[in-house]
């Protein structure tokens, strides 16, 4: 048997050449620190953010950050994805946590994060809509997704309202986001936000 094949205990041997290699635990390490870099420099930033300054925070040599984002445009596309990722797959993990009123509200707030990162990309001239190069990502779909499964699980244990659709409260939290980003307190944001959360508690009949 060549040294090379798969043992017979079902250990495998060395991958066929050509095959593509999982990612190394360091390297995905030094990605998701880069992402993690990047989002918490394009939020907190008022001016353009040099990757150099992203590789710094990160921990990383720019050499690495390059490796891993050739372009600005990449790493871009990464901090947006992987944001958009985690608000959509929190929802499920809330409601393991908490009753679906109360997972519903913490979600709102992970969206309103979610939309202030996005508004910080945008406002970037090198990775914002006048540059012509934001990722095209099904943000909205997605969103939806996540809001179904929290007013479906409110809805089967009369804890919310069955007659709210997915899409009557996307359009809301649009509104409430659009608001927070362009500068009210965060007081108020969250006022809005238990104002809709309110109103969508069941009617008590007296």
């Amino acid at each position: 048997m060549s040294a090379h094949a798969s043992s017979a205990d079902g250990n495998p041997g060395t991958p066929e050449p050509g095959a593509p290699r999982a990612p190394r635990a360091d390297a995905r390490r030094n990605r998701d620190k880069i992402i993690e870099a990047a989002r918490a420099a394009f939020t907190s930033a008022t001016e353009p953010v040099a990757l150099e300054t992203v590789a710094k925070q990160a921990g990383v040599g720019i050499a690495t950050l390059y490796r891993n984002f050739p372009t600005r445009d990449a790493l871009v596309e990464a901090v947006f994805a992987n944001e958009l990722d985690q608000v959509a797959a929190c929802a499920t993990r809330l409601l393991e946590e908490l009753p679906p009123p109360a997972a519903l509200r913490a979600w709102m707030d992970r969206y309103i994060a979610f939309a202030a990162t996005k508004h910080a990309m945008y406002r970037d001239p090198r990775t914002g809509p006048t540059a012509g190069r934001m990722p095209v990502i099904p943000t909205r779909e997605r969103i939806v997704e996540a809001v179904e499964t929290l007013l479906l699980a409110g809805a089967r244990d009369g804890s919310l309202r069955a007659d709210v659709t997915p899409d009557d409260l996307t359009t809301l939290l649009l509104g409430v986001s659009l608001a927070a980003v362009s500068g009210i307190r965060p007081e108020q944001t969250a006022r809005h936000l238990d104002l809709i959360a309110d109103g969508l508690r069941p009617a008590r009949h007296a």
